[in-house]
């Protein structure tokens, strides 16, 4: 949204969020891609391959599930703040696990970086919610 006369360009709060919905909407499907298939394209991301498959197939179904809410959000009139809340909850908490993983040499670095856009998707929910 630009103001007229203002000189500056400023963007709603409304259209970020829902930009920001659709792409991890995105990012959650390659994330469940990643851990429906952890022996060949889980490597990518450095995750750990050999897991059983009602674990990732679990995984997977979950990621897609919210990647799906995301998407349903993002076409609603109006943005539920509550569950932007819990957004940024899940995936500040995604990012913590695998940095934890990662700490305690479970995971290589790498796998931290591939899920690095969680926490920018939390960092991003939690501005608009305190904005």
């Amino acid at each position: 949204m630009v103001r007229a006369g203002s000189g500056v360009s400023t963007v709603n709060a409304d259209e970020i969020i829902r930009y920001a919905l659709w792409t991890t909407a995105v990012f959650n499907l390659g994330g469940a891609l990643l851990f429906a298939f952890p022996d060949s394209l889980g490597g990518i991301a450095g995750f750990p391959g050999h897991v059983p498959r009602v674990y990732s197939s679990l995984l997977a179904l979950f990621v897609i599930l919210f990647g799906g809410a995301y998407a349903w959000l993002a076409r609603q009139p109006s943005i539920n703040r509550p569950f932007v809340a819990f957004a940024a909850i899940g995936k500040a908490g995604a990012f913590a696990v695998v940095l934890a993983c990662f700490l305690a040499g479970d995971v290589p670095l790498l796998s931290v970086a591939a899920i690095s856009g969680d926490l920018v998707f939390a960092l991003v929910f939690a501005w608009w919610l305190f904005r």
